[in-house]
């Protein structure tokens, strides 16, 4: 490969990778070339076209998330306001019947992608598989909105793996806090097809950084004909399948009336799960205390070779953990992190993550940072069939991240992934590098105005609580669905 290509990092702090573990190097030296790794460590004797040191900084392998969030989260309007049927997040009866629709246009579909995207790498990740919600649309996910998301990510330069979801079904409230499901299959066999359709489209494009994946949404709007065909095409195709599973008690109760077995056993019944199955979140498994009595529901998981989707942050937001990632792990299973939510930081998710774990187990040498650190990059390589992803190490993808170590507000350092872990948050990334391209330096991405962005998104996000009783049972105000805080009191005249 031509030196006039090759580009030399140095940092404080460089995190490598050998025998198959990361490993810190002090005053460290990162050079790649034509997008990959060509040497990592001390002294590179050969020429390059540029040096930039960052000092007082800790080089890193960038983060894979195995659930970006690629939507204007809505979390915060379900945060302290519960419970979830009076409060728009299931839709009622009568919207059903009036025929649901898209709350958000094409244009703004698109946008939400590009725009999350771009928090995606600001946050320090540069590996992403995103997630949006279906509570807004009409039913699923579409091919339009995901050549847009095609687009915006070639143009940002993040690595994703992409496909719309789909769905067989839909649950509605019919009732004070009684629920029922409308299934429609031919739709959802239309959303897979569809989504076969765009993987044999998209997948490579942008020089190998979009890749592809299926999406069906959750396993309790599935049919067993939907999983089971989304199986064979997930085979045929050689792409990853992420199903939410495991997650919460309407899941679990709803999976079980209809099936009369736990999320996991109906899937191996089904012969769904196996090495390219991605599964947030895992919690609600049997036994466990969500799910007492015999069971082996992470055993199947492991002996499958499906890998387990940990997101932290938003478990915890809503009363929720593993039991633990400590014991999930000692099981043998293959487990990556992803984010799920606003802020979509990956640290926070560690460093949440943690504080659970030690919270289950009682003890606080139940997991270290370094344990969460390889779950958020070797984990979610592992998890996608990639060696070239997680760690730099020579002959990797070059996907960098930079983190600022200058912060006075950080402390003094002793080992930086422990320091991080304590007092960072993803707006510590100082810069991005992904597959070689400078993504992002000083927190300025190009073709970015970011301050622009965020006023369009909150426009959006307005115009979505203003439809909000269409889809709200007994269709209350805006001022009835969601509370404040503390009282508002509005400036005079306004």
């Amino acid at each position: 490969m031509p030196a006039s290509q090759r580009t030399l990092l140095t940092a404080d702090w460089v995190v490598g990778h050998a025998d198959g573990h990361h490993l810190l190097y002090r005053q460290g030296e990162v050079v790649f070339e034509h997008g990959e790794i060509v040497f990592v460590g001390h002294g590179f004797a050969g020429e390059v076209a540029e040096r930039r040191d960052y000092g007082r900084a800790l080089i890193a392998p960038g983060f894979i998330d195995l659930d970006a969030l690629s939507d204007l989260d809505t979390t915060i309007l379900a945060f302290d306001n519960h419970p979830s049927w009076r409060k728009g997040r299931t839709w009622p009866k009568s919207y059903m019947d009036a025929g649901p629709y898209e709350m958000y246009s094409p244009e703004e579909l698109v946008f939400q992608k590009r725009h999350a995207f771009a928090r995606l790498i600001r946050n320090g990740i540069t590996t992403a598989l995103p997630i949006a919600s279906l509570y807004y649309r009409e039913w699923g996910e579409t091919t339009h909105e995901f050549a847009g998301a095609a687009r915006a990510a070639e143009e940002l330069g993040l690595r994703v793996y992409l496909g719309p979801a789909f769905r067989t079904g839909n649950p509605y409230v019919v009732a004070p806090d009684h629920f029922e499901l409308h299934f429609d299959e031919d739709r959802g066999f239309r959303g897979l097809t569809d989504a076969i359709a765009f993987c044999k489209s998209f997948e490579g494009k942008a020089q190998g950084l979009i890749r592809t994946m299926l999406a069906p949404d959750r396993i309790e709007t599935c049919t067993a004909g939907l999983l089971q065909r989304t199986a064979a095409a997930g085979a045929d195709l050689d792409v990853p399948i992420r199903l939410h599973c495991a997650q919460g008690a309407f899941e679990r109760d709803t999976v079980r009336r209809l099936h009369g077995m736990t999320s996991i056993e109906w899937l191996e019944s089904l012969g769904f799960l196996s090495e390219r199955t991605l599964l947030p979140h895992g919690i609600f498994v049997k036994p466990s205390r969500h799910i007492p009595g015999p069971g082996r529901d992470l055993d199947i998981v492991r002996e499958t070779g499906a890998a387990l989707v940990h997101c932290p942050l938003v478990s915890a937001r809503f009363g929720e953990a593993l039991e633990s990632f400590k014991s999930y792990r000692e099981r043998g299973l293959r487990i990556g992190l992803g984010t799920d939510t606003s802020p979509p930081d990956m640290l926070l998710n560690m460093q949440i993550g943690l504080m659970l774990c030690r919270l289950a187990e009682h003890s606080v040498i139940a997991c270290r940072s370094e344990d969460y650190f390889d779950a958020a990059t070797l984990g979610g390589a592992e998890a996608l069939g990639r060696d070239d992803l997680g760690r730099l190490a020579p002959r990797c993808r070059a996907d960098i991240v930079v983190w600022d170590l200058a912060n006075p507000d950080l402390g003094q350092i002793i080992d930086p992934i422990q320091t991080l872990m304590i007092g960072g948050t993803g707006r510590d990334v100082r810069s991005v590098v992904i597959d070689g391209r400078f993504v992002m330096e000083d927190r300025k991405i190009p073709g970015v105005d970011y301050a622009a962005d965020v006023r369009r998104a909150q426009r959006q996000f307005d115009g979505l609580i203003a439809r909000y009783p269409d889809r709200t049972f007994g269709h209350p105000s805006v001022s009835e669905i969601f509370s404040s805080a503390y009282p508002v009191v509005a400036p005079p005249g306004s």
